[in-house]
């Protein structure tokens, strides 16, 4: 089974929500997150947000390791500021903006940003893991 990894500043936002709706639509393939430093723990209201969008968020951020790493076919970055050039593994990057606010509304459609992008990611995720 293949492993993807995606990859955020803090793993506390984007690269959960990444992993979660993959982890929901693609059950062929595994995934994970961790962020480039360990993040504080997850907002609340992301949580509830998430859980409204049928995503289920647990557990706490993590922050890379060489371990994690070395058992990952694909780094996905869902940043705007991780820089791609950090990782040796294959890696694409799938540029989305920190959210700033706990703003419910706010939270909502960055999910549903990634949500979008992450479906068109696993729509060609054969091709890129050739």
């Amino acid at each position: 089974m293949k492993n993807i990894l995606f990859v955020c500043k803090y793993n506390r936002f984007r690269s959960r929500i990444a992993e979660a709706y993959f982890k929901k639509i693609n059950k062929k393939l595994k995934c994970s997150s961790a962020g480039l430093i360990k993040g504080n723990p997850i907002d609340p209201q992301i949580i509830k947000t998430a859980k409204k969008l049928e995503l289920k968020i647990n557990g706490t951020p993590r922050a890379l390791s060489s371990k994690l790493l070395k058992k990952q076919d694909l780094i996905v970055i869902v940043a705007d500021n991780v820089p791609k050039s950090l990782f040796k593994n294959k890696t694409i990057l799938i540029k989305v903006k920190d959210i700033e606010s706990n703003d419910k509304i706010k939270i909502e459609k960055k999910i549903l940003e990634i949500m979008k992008k992450i479906k068109i990611l696993n729509k060609n995720i054969n091709k890129i893991l050739r």
